[in-house]
Order: C-alpha cells, then sequence, then structure tokens
C-alpha cells in the first residue's frame, strides 16, 4: 500500500494529466482534491487526444475509482458535459467507479457572471488571467459562508432558501457595479433541480472511502491542478488560482490523514511557461521562446491561449521542492529542447545588487528581478523513440543530472513526448 500526491512545479500545464494516467496504471483510487473546470489535464493514448477539466483522469482505466473531494469546486454542468462525452466514447461513468463528494462547493451562474465583470473592472497589467469559469467567486462564498455544497441539492427547501439569499447579493452586483442583467431565480431553480437528480447517484463521502480504502491496503492517487506558482498562499499573488496548489492539501481537500502521504512527485516541463498575467522571470520574448511554444503545442487545454515560454527555472522548481516536500521529479516535454545548441537555467534572481534564491513575496520585486543563468550544451538528437534512460544522448542525460543537482531531489519519471507509451518510468513511487 502506498498513497502518492501529483502536483505541478511551476505554474500549471507541466503535464500533470499524462503523468496521473501513467501513474494510475499502479493505483486503485484516483483522487481530484482542489480547483475546478479551470483545470485542463490532456492525455495522448494510442493517437487518441482526451482532455479532462473535473473528473479525475484515471476514468480511462474501467477498473479504478475516481473521486472528486470537498476541495474542489464543481460545476455540475460540465461535469455532467464530461460525463457524457467519455459514454459517447464508449466509457460510461457509474457510481460504482465514481464518487463526488456531498461537501465540494458547487459553482452557480452567478459566480461565473462576478468573474467576468470583476475581471472586465481591472486595468490593464492588473488582470489576473482567470478563465472565467467562476472559480473564484465559487471559493469566495465558501470562505464567506455563503457557499452551497454539492449535497444541498439533495435537499430542495435548503437549496431554493440559499439560492434566494444569495441571488438577490449578486444581482445587486451584477446590475449596479458590472451593468449587466439580473439572473431569473427559476431559471436557475429548475436547471439545479435537473441537475440533482443526475448527480444524486454520485454523491457520497469521500473521506471515508478514502479511509476504508486505505484500510484495506488500496493505492491511492492524488491528482493536483494548477502549479505550485499559482497557489493563493505560497504563489506570485494575487496572479494565483483561488485555492491552495500545494501538496498538503491534498490531506485537506478530500478528507484524508497527513501521517499516510507517502510519496509526494512534483511535475517539471523541461522549460517553464506560464498562462496569463504575472511574474515570469525566465520568460523569452525571441525565437527561441517562438520555438519552444511551436514545438511544444503550448496551447492552454481549458482557454486555448498561447502559453508564454522560457528557460527552465530551477528558482521556482527548488521553491516547489520545498513547499510540496516533493520526493520525486517527473521531468514533460524534454523532446521539445532537441535541436537546440544550447540551453539555460536560472539558477538564481538578481535585482538592485541582490540576490534571491526563492521567488519575492512582494509582487513588484517578482515581476522586476532579472534571471542568473548557467548554460549547457544542448543536444540534436530526436528523442521521441527512446524508452530507456541509458539511450539518451549524453548532453540530455547531462541536463536531467543538472535538474537533479539543482534540485537535490531524483528524477523518477521521464516524458519524451505527448503519447502515454512515450514515457519511462524510472522509479515508481508506489514501490516503498
Amino acid at each position: 500500500m502506498a498513497n502518492v500526491v501529483v502536483v505541478g512545479t511551476q505554474w500549471g500545464d507541466e503535464g500533470k494529466g499524462k503523468i496521473v494516467d501513467l501513474l494510475t496504471q499502479h493505483a486503485d483510487y484516483v483522487v481530484r482534491f482542489q480547483g475546478g473546470n479551470n483545470a485542463g489535464h490532456t492525455l495522448v493514448v494510442d493517437g487518441k487526444k482526451f482532455v479532462f477539466h473535473l473528473i479525475p483522469s484515471g476514468i480511462l482505466y474501467e477498473d479504478k475509482q475516481c473521486l472528486i473531494g470537498n476541495g474542489v469546486v464543481v460545476d455540475p454542468g460540465v461535469l455532467l458535459s464530461e460525463m457524457a462525452e467519455l459514454a459517447d466514447q464508449g466509457l460510461p461513468v457509474t457510481p460504482a467507479r465514481f464518487t463526488l463528494s456531498e461537501n465540494a462547493h458547487l459553482i452557480m451562474p452567478y459566480h461565473c457572471a462576478l468573474d467576468a465583470g470583476s475581471e472586465s473592472l481591472k486595468k490593464e497589467g492588473a488582470k489576473i488571467g482567470t478563465t472565467g469559469r467562476g472559480i473564484g467567486p465559487c471559493y469566495g462564498d465558501k470562505i464567506l459562508r455563503n457557499g452551497i455544497k454539492c449535497g444541498d441539492l439533495l435537499d430542495a427547501d435548503l437549496f431554493k432558501a440559499k439560492l434566494e439569499e444569495n441571488l438577490a447579493e449578486k444581482n445587486s452586483i451584477i446590475i449596479n457595479r458590472f451593468g449587466g442583467v439580473g439572473l431569473k431565480f427559476d431559471v436557475i431553480y429548475g436547471e439545479y433541480m435537473e441537475y440533482a437528480e443526475q448527480i444524486a447517484p454520485f454523491m457520497g463521502n469521500v473521506s471515508v472511502k478514502l479511509h476504508e480504502g486505505r484500510k484495506a491496503g488500496k493505492h491511492i492517487l492524488f491528482e493536483g491542478a494548477q502549479g505550485t506558482q499559482l497557489d493563493i498562499d505560497h504563489g506570485t499573488y494575487p496572479f494565483v488560482t483561488s485555492s491552495n496548489v500545494v501538496a498538503g492539501n491534498a490531506c485537506t481537500g478530500s478528507g484524508f490523514g497527513p501521517a499516510h502521504i507517502d510519496a509526494v512527485i512534483g511535475i517539471l516541463k523541461a522549460y517553464t511557461t506560464r498562462v496569463g498575467e504575472g511574474p515570469f522571470p525566465s520568460e523569452l520574448f525571441d525565437e527561441t521562446g517562438a520555438g519552444m511554444q511551436s514545438r511544444g503545442h503550448e496551447f492552454g487545454a481549458t482557454t486555448g491561449r498561447t502559453r508564454r515560454c522560457g528557460w527552465l527555472d530551477g528558482v521556482v522548481a527548488n521553491d516547489a521542492v520545498r513547499l510540496n516536500g516533493v520526493t520525486g521529479l517527473a521531468i514533460t516535454k524534454l523532446d521539445v529542447l532537441s535541436g537546440m545548441e544550447r540551453l539555460k537555467i536560472a539558477t538564481a534572481y538578481e535585482l538592485d545588487g541582490t540576490t534571491y534564491h526563492a521567488m519575492p513575496g512582494n509582487i513588484r520585486k517578482a515581476q522586476a528581478v532579472k534571471p542568473v543563468y548557467e548554460e549547457i550544451p544542448g543536444w540534436q538528437e530526436d528523442i521521441t523513440s527512446v524508452r530507456a534512460m541509458d539511450d539518451l544522448p549524453q548532453k540530455a542525460k547531462d541536463y536531467v543530472k543538472r535538474i537533479e543537482d539543482l534540485t537535490e531531489t531524483p528524477v523518477q519519471i521521464l516524458s519524451v513526448g505527448p503519447d502515454r507509451a512515450e514515457t519511462m518510468l524510472l522509479q515508481n513511487p508506489f514501490e516503498k
């Protein structure tokens, strides 16, 4: 028995979905513990592309239990749409293999309206780059104790009372502050009562299920979304997501005891990307960055926006190792760097004569720092067909070794292409 957490070490889009898919082969349960449908996990299996926003990507395996924990915010329309798409592809989602926490909070239509309205009022340079999915306002209501939980859908009178109270307040903001059109109670109530009928069979106590699974000796995999520098507490605030994405929240967001976590796998893209606004010290604005974007197909799985690209940031990587307690790294998209004469890694930042070895907490400093680079030779060979570490070009092995030395963390998984088969499992974290 082993319990493993997978987290992103950068600004998201590191390839978590693919690594979770690989590790799911060795797991019994796969759990989402934070975020919502602002996440986008892309998998390519036998040339077929799958994109998941809410349902754990382990759903592609018919013998796995998939769970959405209390730390996730859920848009029921998106959830049911994903389930319908999977059914159309011959992968029906049933209560026997999928559980939705009754304590997860519901994204409501007014959350999406508030999300879009708030972003529209921000000046250029201050915009967060939100996906507009209502994630932030939903988490805000949760903290303010105004939220509506999935389980509330099963009590029509309770849901009605909460909706009436919330809608009156939210419509006032939508109309008077954002100049929008108020939302109709009857429309929302009717829509969500229909959702209630469809998702009721899937609701349950995720914490209890995980507890029983652990006692029965099951392997549990916790699937994180976004990346460490987007964490609401530890990221480049305010250009962050609205939840804690670090490994510690795997426990809080699912109801699982921290003493039972055995390993934390940090997903590290071989270079660095970011979607939306915010600091990005190693960002490239030249042909090298454009080449990474093109070869890496760097478009957001959720928004379709082009990802900003830059050299590997060792400061960001070390922040993630420290904050998550990373026990092993999974390097993705190493193949994208093939054909480059020289590679750079940021090992520190400098600003006004001061050297930084961690991301500054002051956002203006984080935006102004300059990376301190070390340069190492690149390799020319195509590595997408490589299936063993020993078969990599020596310079590619040197690059991987430098990452291990810089982070003081072993590389346990290495990806050299988008397909499930183009991945080397060097050390299985489920094998203690």
